[in-house]
């Protein structure tokens, strides 16, 4: 292991160690970079005795010093070389350039860039030209419209990952603006939202036969992807392949390349143009859809080699916490080593990828993955009487608690595709109105 342009190599973690400088000049690099503690310079592997308390360290020695904030943006991993433990720092390109330390600003003192295989001090004015540039446009900035949200969905995901939330959880997400409201991010990632996420199943090669249309959203963003993971994965059923030696099962997809994909996709997209990823399954394939094309400042060969710059640091945070997400630039190359790069086609405005079934698929309609009817489902159903709206609801019910109806009765059932919203188009609309479904007719009548 050698010293390069995206390797930095430390031998100790000490208090007289710049690490924020290398942590900077990293993240003002347009490839990202590698920072292994526990190596020497000539790469020989020294080791350390405390890993996991240096882990601990670093992440607040960056998340202290280093503005704009990097969270999302790096990640510090334990690795094992030689029989002896050392620590892989991985930086990302930063989208907020110039990066700096916090303690001299955005000053020569305060902002590095990498050169070669050292970091050196910015010009002035290329700080300048930076900060002039810098993205503006992003979920973190945009105030969320809505500043009434709820995220009891979070909550729970975080407790079964044994990390609940504190009460500082949204400053701690960065789900604020720097005025202190609730941003665009903490908006998709509420329990309740305006952004539809579809999955489509068509009868054939093409969009002329639909035979079903899948909506998961409406919901926190985390809760619609794993909802799309399941569906996706009841999709992909295994095959029988015979050839003229044996029988082979396997799966009409790469399960490890499509969960990529899929996250890979949500984490990625540009929300900013309110245009949420598209999933369609067609009779020979899957194709999936992010809106926004590349980072900027990340070229296609930098794309298809890993290199990672988080178009949304906060989902990218969150996923992470939340074990959806391994680590940064893992999910590009797990994809191109099942399925290469020709199932990527990128264009200024989306970034499409299609990956082929091992045979066609059958255009039978699949069961739909829908959680089961709760017993406050069917009291639910059983008070429906035309259409209804959402007080008309509580009234029969007797439910004087608004938020309890919505999250143990309306949503479950909406989610259970046993009521339809009468505009579905605009569901916080105030003609709102709820009706049954075939489905919860079925129901309603045994």
């Amino acid at each position: 292991m050698t010293e390069t342009n995206r390797i930095e190599c430390k031998e100790r973690l000490t208090k007289d160690l710049d690490l924020e400088k290398e942590i900077v000049a990293f993240l003002n690099y347009r490839e990202g970079g590698l920072i292994y503690i526990g190596v020497s310079k000539n790469g020989e592997i020294i080791g350390l005795n405390d890993p996991d308390g240096d882990m601990l360290k670093i992440k607040d020695r960056i998340k202290n010093n280093v503005s704009p904030s990097a969270l999302g943006l790096f990640d510090v991993i334990t690795e094992e070389q030689e029989n002896k433990q050392i620590l892989k720092i991985i930086v990302a390109s930063g989208s907020e350039k110039p990066y700096f330390k916090k303690k001299y600003g955005m000053t020569e003192k305060g902002c590095f860039v990498r050169l070669g295989t050292a970091a050196e001090p910015m010009p002035q004015t290329n700080i300048d030209k930076l900060f002039a540039t810098r993205t503006r446009n992003s979920i973190g900035r945009i105030k969320s419209h809505r500043q009434d949200l709820s995220f009891e969905q979070l909550r729970i995901y975080y407790e079964e990952k044994k990390k609940p939330l504190n009460k500082q959880f949204v400053k701690n997400l960065e789900l604020t603006t720097e005025e202190g409201s609730l941003n665009y991010a903490a908006y998709l990632l509420a329990d309740e939202n305006n952004i539809s996420i579809k999955v489509a199943k068509y009868n054939g090669k093409n969009r002329v036969n639909l035979i079903e249309n899948n909506e998961y959203g409406y919901c926190s963003l985390v809760k619609a992807t794993k909802s799309v993971l399941d569906k996706v994965d009841l999709e992909n059923r295994t095959a029988a392949i015979i050839t003229s030696k044996d029988r082979k099962e396997q799966r009409l997809w790469n399960g490890i390349a499509l969960r990529e994909a899929i996250i890979n996709a949500f984490v990625h997209n540009d929300y900013t143009r309110e245009t949420p990823p598209k999933f369609e399954i067609f009779s020979d394939r899957i194709e999936i859809i992010s809106t926004g094309s590349l980072p900027e400042g990340l070229s296609k060969k930098e794309f298809f080699e890993g290199f990672s710059v988080p178009r949304n640091k906060e989902l990218m945070r969150i996923y992470k916490d939340l074990e959806m997400v391994e680590q940064l630039g893992s999910g590009i190359p797990r994809i191109l080593e099942y399925y290469g790069k020709k199932c990527f086609q990128v264009s200024e405005n989306f970034i499409k990828m299609s990956f082929p079934a091992i045979e066609r698929l059958t255009p039978q309609v699949t069961p739909q993955v829908t959680p089961q009817v709760t017993p406050q489902v069917k009291k639910l159903l059983a008070v429906m009487e035309g259409e209804l709206s959402r007080q008309e609801l509580q009234d029969k019910l007797k439910l004087s608690d608004r938020e309890y109806f919505r999250l143990h009765y309306l949503q479950p059932a909406l989610e259970a595709m046993v009521i339809e919203m009468s505009i579905p188009d605009k569901p916080r609309s105030s003609n709102q109105r709820y009706r049954l479904t075939d489905k919860g007719k079925t129901i309603v009548v045994t």
